[in-house]
């Protein structure tokens, strides 16, 4: 049995927040809300299916993408995730496979747990915000919307 030190996942993660991780220097790596925009490198296992080639195309395209493209030795992990993950998908999978795929996904920071061992962060995407505030203003003055109806009265136009 392993003895001392510090293990994964071992206390409590850390919290950019808290006043312990500011005094220990904690700052996590913001990532780009809008997703990976580079180019998708080529997948480094042997006979990938199309379905891995799929799903492999669609991690590069999330936020953690960023943090993968500057970390090359990330990518075997990332085509690992990929691969259990559509045997996952069969029917007949089974709950350790479930959990093989959940351990990959935290390596690779894809579930919020993982996000914040691997020290990364989510950017808020502000302009997305401000567009999404603006579509939530009405576009025309209620009274002008009103103002387009026709009256009618016992089912005949007026």
């Amino acid at each position: 049995m392993a003895r001392g030190g510090a293990r994964n996942r071992s206390g409590p993660q850390p919290d950019e927040q808290s006043g312990r991780s500011e005094q220990r220097g904690v700052v996590f790596t913001a990532l780009p809300a809008e997703g990976y925009r580079g180019g998708v490198p080529e997948f480094p296992l042997p006979d990938p299916l199309d379905r891995e080639i799929e799903v492999w195309e669609e991690a590069w395209a999330t936020p953690q993408a960023a943090a993968w493209s500057v970390q090359p030795w990330r990518w075997r992990t990332v085509a690992m995730w990929v691969r259990w993950s559509v045997r996952m998908e069969a029917e007949d999978a089974s709950a350790a496979l479930g959990n093989v795929v959940v351990r990959f996904a935290d390596q690779i920071g894809l579930t919020p747990a993982g996000l914040k061992e691997n020290g990364w962060k989510i950017a808020e995407d502000d302009l997305a915000a401000k567009r999404q505030d603006k579509d939530d203003e009405p576009a025309e003055d209620a009274e002008d919307v009103r103002s387009r109806f026709k009256v009618v009265t016992n089912g005949a136009g007026g």
